[in-house]
This record gives C-alpha cells, structure tokens and sequence, in this order.
C-alpha cells in the first residue's frame, strides 16, 4: 500500500503544532524584549531587530501551515486513491469468482452432455478467470482493463 496514512496524518499534525509553537516563540520574544525594561538607542536598536527576528519567525510558522496545508491535500489524494484501488480490487474480485463460477457450470454441462454437444465457454469468462490480478493495494488496479470493468 502506497502512503502510510497514519504517518503522514500525525506529520501534518507535527507541522500545525510547530507552527503554533514557532508563533508563540516570537511572541514570548517580543514580550521578553519589551518586559527589561531597558531605554535608549541601545535598546531601540534591539526592539527593532528582535521585532525582525519575530517576523522571520512568523513566516517560518507559515510556511509549516502552508507544508501542512499540502501534506494533508496529498494525504486526501492518497486516501482517494487507496478507496478506488479497494474498490476495484473488490469489483474485479466478484467479477472473476463469477465467470469461475460460470466456467465450471460450463463444464459439468459438458462432462454430462450427451450427443457430444458440448458448450462453448464465452470469452470473457475465459478472459476474466485467466486474470492474474497485481498484489493488493498496488496502483496496477488502477489501470486494469476487463470484461465488465474498465479503468477510470
């Protein structure tokens, strides 16, 4: 199975947090700054550049909201993909134990036939017993093409 869902969920959670953490950094660091009580050129000096540092901080913590914001679009692309390749293993599954099912039909038809009239199985049925199907939850279900099953 393709993107370990639970970790890549706990992950956007981990960006979310840290940019939480990050702003309140900044604060405490302005806060700090204003708290020593500390006048003069000196000090203005040191307000403006902890007031830049504080702004570079904040834009750290948007950039973790904007990683989170992508990782989690990717998380939901990925749980849409697994559901349709759950699906489609689901539906081709039923679809081959069907035409086996009716492939053996044909054949004790045939094993009883008297005359030598014997049925022919139909194609598709051959078709979709043959199936060699990909490992469960591989992308490959994505693209399989069958008899009463087309990709998409």
């Amino acid at each position: 199975m393709y993107g370990d869902t639970e970790v890549l969920r706990r992950r956007v959670d981990q960006l979310r947090e840290q940019a939480v953490d990050i702003r309140a950094l900044a604060d405490q660091l302005v806060a700090q700054t204003e708290l020593t009580g500390w006048t003069g050129r000196a000090a203005e000096s040191m307000s403006v550049r902890v007031a830049e540092r504080a702004a570079h901080l904040r834009v750290a913590a948007t950039q973790h909201d904007v990683a989170a914001d992508s990782l989690a679009k990717h998380l939901h692309d990925v749980e849409t993909l697994q559901e349709a390749i759950a699906d489609t293993e689901k539906r081709v599954g039923v679809l081959v134990a069907e035409a086996r099912t009716r492939l053996a039909d044909v054949e004790r038809r045939n094993e009883t036939a008297e005359g030598g009239v014997r049925v022919e199985p139909d194609a598709d049925d051959v078709t979709l017993a043959a199936f060699d199907p990909p490992p469960s939850g591989h992308r490959d279900w994505l693209t399989i093409e069958l008899p009463g099953h087309k990709a998409g």
